[in-house]
């Protein structure tokens, strides 16, 4: 089982503490018009602004004992037009193709829409929504700019919920005008239960070492678990096993097995798995006031080599990816570069 998307996800987990807040601010009468939900990518951002916006139209039900704040169930009317985003009162953006089809920006045909959108009055008599999704995901400020005519001069009962996984990439003038309210990575009891249900195919442990590699984001386990990621952090291991002197052989043969997975994705999560090996290693050492102990692999550098290194895995990844490099040659390139000499 997979889970919904966003707007038709019935699961908040982790994060009563916010939903609470947005339904205390609502019911009390001292709801902001505009909130800039903030936090790491897959930790349930759009979710709960879904969440919420369809709270809203549902006409502020009152709290079911039992269920997480802000809860509608599944068989309301708002609930469905909301998962179907035929809601004549909630309008949604998200990244799009942008104009030469290859990446996917928010575009300035649909901040105007919302715009428009805005203006009007409600056609239910209550609350008109604007969700966005990824605002940090534009190649230029027209979106933001936009936008901030309506955080400068908010149209009578309407809410924007605006979602980053990167809140110092906007504008300053944009983050003025909301009320911030950050998502923090699940719990280890949350996440487990989370992903019991969404991957019940999967043994306990492999759910488990899902988690413990994704850091608290129930997305990022999901994406891990679709490509591959256990096995791909096994090669991680392997590799950190091998150091400080790899052998080329064990170097190679991780090359091939990375560069030869049909997910085209594999290299992208291999580096991202490697380099949160490193930082992992580097913090430890940091707060141990060492530089091996638990992490071997630390030892004939210093911490800012390693730190240096972090970056440069970074930079291989992203370029292999961008100009479509040889991927094997990038995996052996960067191996090399971890390996002593």
């Amino acid at each position: 089982m997979t889970p919904p998307e966003p707007r038709a996800n019935p699961d908040l987990a982790g994060h009563d503490l916010p939903a609470a807040l947005l339904e205390e601010a609502a019911r009390a009468g001292r709801l902001h018009h505009a909130w800039l939900i903030a936090g790491p990518p897959g930790v349930g951002k759009a979710t709960l602004a879904y969440r919420f916006a369809r709270w809203l139209l549902a006409g502020l039900p009152e709290a079911v004992p039992g269920q997480a704040p802000l809860y509608v169930p599944e068989t309301h009317p708002a609930f469905r037009r909301v998962a179907a985003g035929a809601h004549a009162d909630l309008f949604a953006m998200a990244p799009n193709t942008g104009d030469k089809g290859k990446k996917e920006v928010l575009r300035a045909e649909d901040a105007r829409a919302a715009l428009r959108f805005m203006a009007h009055t409600a056609a239910e008599g209550g609350w008109r929504v604007l969700v966005v999704e990824e605002l940090e995901r534009t190649e230029r400020e027209v979106v933001p700019n936009i936008l901030l005519k309506t955080l400068e001069e908010p149209p009578p009962r309407t809410i924007q919920l605006l979602v980053t996984n990167q809140p110092g990439a906007l504008l300053p003038t944009i983050r003025s005008r909301c009320r911030r309210l950050d998502l923090y990575p699940l719990p280890a009891d949350a996440m487990a239960g989370l992903l019991g249900r969404w991957l019940p195919e999967l043994s306990a442990a492999e759910r488990a070492g899902l988690a413990a590699i994704a850091d608290g984001s129930p997305g990022r386990a999901l994406s891990l678990a679709e490509g591959e990621g256990l096995a791909l952090q096994a090669l991680v291991e392997e590799v950190l096993r091998g150091l400080p002197a790899l052998d080329p052989r064990l170097a190679f043969d991780v090359a091939e097995k990375v560069a030869g997975r049909r997910d085209p994705a594999a290299l992208g999560t291999f580096f991202a798995l490697l380099r949160r090996a490193l930082a992992a290693g580097l913090r430890a050492a940091g707060r141990g006031g060492g530089e091996g102990g638990a992490t071997p692999w630390l030892a004939g550098r210093s911490l800012a080599d390693w730190a240096g290194l972090w970056d440069k895995l970074g930079l291989l990844a992203e370029e292999t990816e961008r100009l479509n490099l040889d991927r094997k040659q990038a995996v052996l390139t960067g191996l090399g570069q971890l390996a002593l000499r």
